[in-house]
Order: C-alpha cells, then sequence, then structure tokens
C-alpha cells in the first residue's frame, strides 16, 4: 500500500451514486437476488459506519454496515465491501475493513456478520457461525455465514433468524 495515497472517509450522501455505481460494475444484476440484499431492502445502511476509500478524488472502494438482529440480539451486517479491480489486492479492502470495525466497536457495538469468503475475512476476526445457529432469508450458503465478536464473547448464547433492526426501519 505504501505506493497508494489512501483516504479512508465516513460515507456521505453524495456519495450514494458513485457507489452504487460501483456495485454495478463489481457485482452485476445478480447482488439483488442475494439474502444480504433482502436484508439491505428494509433498511438503510449507517453512513457513520460505512466508509469509502479514495486516492485523490477517485472513489477506489467502499465498505457498508447496517442494523440487524441475529434473533433478539442486535448486530451489524457487513457489506457489501467492494473494490475497484485495478485497486484489489494493494491493501484497500482491508483499510476500509479495519475502519469499519474499529468505529463500529468504538460506538458500542458488540457483533458484526457477513455473507463472505472465510480465507479473505477471516484476517480481521471473521468465523463460520456454527451451523444452525442463524438463519438468514432466502439463499444462502451458510458455509459463508461468517461472524466477527467485537467483544469477547459476545456471540455465546446468540442465535435466531438474521432480520432487519426493525427500529431503524426505512420510512
Amino acid at each position: 500500500m505504501s505506493d497508494l495515497s489512501l483516504t479512508i472517509l465516513a460515507e456521505t450522501p453524495s456519495d450514494a451514486l458513485p457507489i452504487e455505481r460501483l456495485h454495478q460494475r463489481t457485482f452485476g444484476p445478480g447482488r439483488f437476488v442475494l439474502s444480504a440484499y433482502r436484508l439491505r431492502e428494509h433498511v438503510d445502511h449507517l453512513l457513520d459506519l460505512s466508509f469509502t476509500a479514495r486516492i485523490g478524488t477517485l472513489l477506489v472502494g467502499s465498505v457498508r454496515q447496517l442494523p440487524i438482529c441475529i434473533g433478539d440480539t442486535p448486530a451489524l451486517l457487513l457489506g457489501p465491501l467492494t473494490v475497484e479491480p485495478p485497486f484489489r489486492s494493494r491493501g484497500v479492502g482491508r483499510a476500509l475493513m479495519d475502519r469499519a470495525l474499529k468505529d463500529a466497536k468504538a460506538k458500542g457495538h458488540r457483533l458484526v456478520l457477513l455473507v463472505g469468503d472465510e480465507a479473505y475475512y477471516s484476517r480481521v476476526g471473521f468465523k463460520p457461525v456454527p451451523k444452525g445457529r442463524a438463519t438468514m432469508p432466502g439463499p444462502v450458503d451458510y458455509n459463508r455465514l461468517l461472524v466477527a465478536e467485537l467483544v469477547d464473547g459476545a456471540f455465546t448464547d446468540v442465535s435466531g433468524m438474521v432480520r432487519p433492526d426493525w427500529s431503524m426501519a426505512k420510512e
């Protein structure tokens, strides 16, 4: 990363369109059928816990987090995390995740869930959710359902359906 002058900033409302275009380029239209997108239909991501990565004024990456519940336990859903292809494997995704998790912990959040590749996300503390402990709406590969405890033991007695945090539902 030493050759990149990367800036990580909290997402602002004016970032919405450039981030949507980034998602279109990197994930395509199939992203809307994924379980995680089902949750995003009802609750907006938290701008103060969602971040952009820029080199100069060029948006090169984004990560979002939204409020969910696992059973009755509040948590965050991390994602989507995306980086422009020419800037992948250069630490941009890691920098975004580090900032997102650090700020979530600082704001008192205890758990972060995501659907993703264990080999990639385990580097920042994500572990597989034990089989049967959490279920999601729609199709999901439960081998890719991962959780990070921001507080030791926060996932110990947690189980149930993953759902939007209805207290934060869109108007």
